[in-house]
């Protein structure tokens, strides 16, 4: 759909076209719930996220002046009640050695016959135990990273900080993760090192890295073979992400919030 396409289509919702509505909902729904799922790391919590954010947005989607594009602002939405179901809830994150021991007993041999459907299964449950144990800054940022494929500035407006801090978070998310994984990816579990690196970010704080810094901390990384290594490792672990379903709204949650705000397809 093209921009024009889109301005129209809203236009139309906010005036009351419930059709409009629905086509705007059919857009938006996935992403909410795949976000919100990622988010809260179980489904029970992510339908009510999921939800509670197509109520508060549509029904208040009079009140959006485009000054953000419109899936900014959902996923704005999304991760305030997010926070608030966090707040209320007594989820903890699942320990590495979790991660581990269900890695190795739920991803299968590949020598052994397994069936596609419950081997992908098994293996975004060991992904999702994996995000679980970052902390929910690191995990933000590489759902809206590499889940949702946002970019950077798109990120870093969602979670209002600098886009130098989100880069920054999401490259430490991505290094955490990867350790986490080591089991999935089979790879060795000793620890990436480069003085270079370190050196490059030793005289600046997470949320202190700026444009510049960011220029000196790539340029080090594009010129560094161990670096480059490390990034190629890296991009696996990203590709798992992005690969993960949970796309799919849960029925309930569709026919739940289409009834609430009067649109049906």
């Amino acid at each position: 759909m093209s921009d024009a396409s889109e301005t129209a289509l809203l236009a139309s919702a906010q005036a009351g076209d419930l059709r409009a509505m629905e086509l705007l909902l059919a857009r938006y729904e996935a992403r909410v719930y795949r976000y919100a799922l990622r988010m809260c790391g179980n489904d029970p919590d992510a339908r009510d996220v999921a939800q509670e954010t197509l109520l508060t947005a549509f029904r208040n989607l009079a009140g959006f002046r485009g000054e953000a594009q419109l899936s900014t602002w959902l996923y704005q939405v999304a991760r305030s009640h997010w926070i608030k179901q966090r707040r209320r809830g007594k989820w903890e994150p699942a320990p590495s050695q979790y991660v581990e021991e269900r890695a190795a007993r739920d991803v299968p041999d590949d020598r052994s016959p397994q069936d596609h459907r419950t081997h992908a299964r098994q293996v975004t449950e060991v992904i999702q135990a994996a995000m679980n144990t970052l902390g929910d800054d690191f995990r933000e940022a590489l759902v809206l990273r590499d889940v949702e494929e946002l970019t950077a500035e798109e990120a870093a407006a969602v979670v209002g900080i600098e886009v130098g801090a989100l880069k920054s978070r999401l490259h430490r998310a991505r290094l955490q993760l990867k350790q986490s994984l080591a089991a999935v990816l089979e790879e060795q579990r000793d620890g990436f090192d480069c003085p270079g690196l370190k050196e490059a970010l030793a005289s600046y704080a997470l949320s202190d890295i700026d444009q510049a810094a960011c220029i000196q901390i790539e340029s080090h990384m594009d010129g560094c073979v161990r670096c480059t290594e490390a990034c190629e490792a890296l991009k696996r672990t990203v590709s798992l992400c992005r690969a993960l379903p949970g796309g799919d709204v849960p029925v309930a949650v569709k026919a739940a919030v289409r009834q609430a705000l009067g649109a049906h397809p």
